[in-house]
């Protein structure tokens, strides 16, 4: 592959390729003071307005809690390398305990208050969760009693009714909190306006790789616990989110021809929905 051409006053250097996913081509470069870097290059996906999205909220967060956003061209973004070492690889030497106690700081470092005006152009919550509420319609005019049907009934109570509305990272999980020289970041927002409540709903089901966790009702139930005194919610309120987010999330996966994380998918959020009835 030929070497990419960059912006002349990103004055950045030995570029690599680090991965290449659906959305983009991601290298590590070295900006002019030898510092390692990240330039994101998106393709022309459907999902591109997400990334766009969260190059703007990168940019509002500044570094708080987040990686920073050092400079855009178009659809290629430059910046700062957050770290090697991801939060999924401390649940297996560090426990998962301390894990979500990780998650949980990022996830308040993220909410703190900002003197300047979030982005006019975040995803609201409601827009987010349409392919949801489209397979409860089909499931509740076909006369079929489903998890979507009842997780589309609880979404519809949280977003009528949220504890709050904040800019949200809106995906953020075990795989996107990396540790650098910076400490604990996150990296790769979706941009979300809404309760914040909903970004503690993806942790419940990672790491993708750890089924026995995610389905261990005490890790459930202590999640739910953590996450509350975070974000001063009630725990049934977390656990309700946990549903709501893991239903949306099989939705996606239904629509992508996914059958396997589907189900995966919706086995957790029965067992989270468990919980919550028990509480």
């Amino acid at each position: 592959m030929d070497s990419p051409v960059f912006p002349l006053r990103w004055n950045v250097s030995e570029p690599v390729l680090l991965t290449e996913t659906f959305s983009s081509r991601i290298w590590t470069v070295r900006l002019a003071d030898g510092t390692p870097a990240i330039v994101k290059n998106l393709k022309p996906v459907n999902d591109v307005w997400d990334e766009l999205r969260g190059a703007h909220y990168l940019s509002w967060r500044d570094g708080e809690g987040a990686v920073r956003l050092l400079g855009r061209d178009g659809q290629r973004m430059l910046l700062e390398h957050g770290g090697d070492r991801l939060l999924s690889q401390d649940v297996a030497e560090k426990g998962d305990v301390f894990a979500t106690e990780v998650a949980a700081d990022v996830m308040e470092r993220l909410l703190s208050p900002s003197d300047i005006p979030y982005p006019a152009d975040l995803q609201p919550l409601r827009e987010r969760f349409r392919s949801l509420f489209r397979n409860a319609r089909i499931d509740r005019d076909a006369g079929k009693p489903s998890l979507y049907v009842e997780a589309a009934n609880i979404a519809e109570r949280l977003l009528s009714n949220p504890r709050e509305v904040r800019p949200l990272h809106g995906d953020l999980h075990h795989q996107n909190v990396l540790f650098g020289l910076r400490g604990w970041l996150a990296i790769d927002p979706k941009g979300v306006l809404g309760d914040p409540g909903f970004d503690a709903g993806n942790v419940f089901y990672n790491p993708l790789d750890r089924d026995d966790l995610c389905l261990d009702p005490e890790r459930i139930a202590r999640m739910a616990n953590v996450f509350a005194r975070t974000l001063t919610q009630h725990p049934t309120a977390i656990l309700d989110h946990a549903f709501a987010y893991g239903c949306l999330s099989a939705a996606w996966h239904a629509e992508d021809g996914q059958p396997v994380e589907e189900q995966r998918t919706l086995a957790i959020a029965r067992a989270i929905r468990e919980v919550a009835v028990r509480l």
